[in-house]
């Protein structure tokens, strides 16, 4: 597995009360998961040091962003060595229209999820974004009519799992 601390119901309640609002006050979470605010707070830290807890975000509205088309593009490697993967994969990740890549199996190889301006910014980001890097041999565009995330993962690894 990795390096990650063994966790406890606490730690899980902390995890899953933090998915579902980053902004609780450190008191606020204390009294929902039952512990001291200072208690809480050291084990909030353990967490965010052991790299179980990372960043926290904002929903933002794409349209007031100026994203008026969202897209999956699912691409095929020509070749499935190291460094063609290596190289796109940061090519990918360096774009800004890129808000998720996804390494897969089946006859694509990535999915990754690109929110641009519109139709046009679509075909152009696929031209010279995508089409013309050496490792591509496929690409595929679907739109997103809607996206819906939920606010955070299952607990599989809780006393309570399914």
């Amino acid at each position: 597995m990795s390096d990650l601390p063994e966790l406890d119901r606490i730690d899980f309640g902390i995890i899953a009360a933090l998915q579902k609002n980053a902004r609780l006050s450190n008191k606020e979470l204390a009294a929902r998961v039952g512990l001291a605010p200072s208690s809480c707070l050291t084990r909030v830290r353990r967490l965010r040091q052991a790299g179980v807890l990372g960043s926290a975000h904002w929903r933002v509205d794409p349209h007031a962003l100026g994203i008026g088309l969202q897209a999956m593009l699912a691409v095929r490697l020509r070749r499935h060595g190291r460094a063609d993967f290596d190289a796109f994969h940061q090519h990918a990740l360096a774009l800004p229209e890129t808000v998720a890549l996804y390494h897969i199996t089946g006859d694509d190889d990535f999915l990754i999820h690109v929110a641009v301006r519109d139709a046009d910014h679509l075909r152009d980001l696929a031209l010279d974004a995508f089409t013309t890097r050496p490792e591509v041999d496929r690409l595929r565009t679907s739109l997103v009519y809607d996206h819906q995330a939920q606010p955070g993962l299952p607990c599989y690894a809780c006393d309570d799992a399914p």
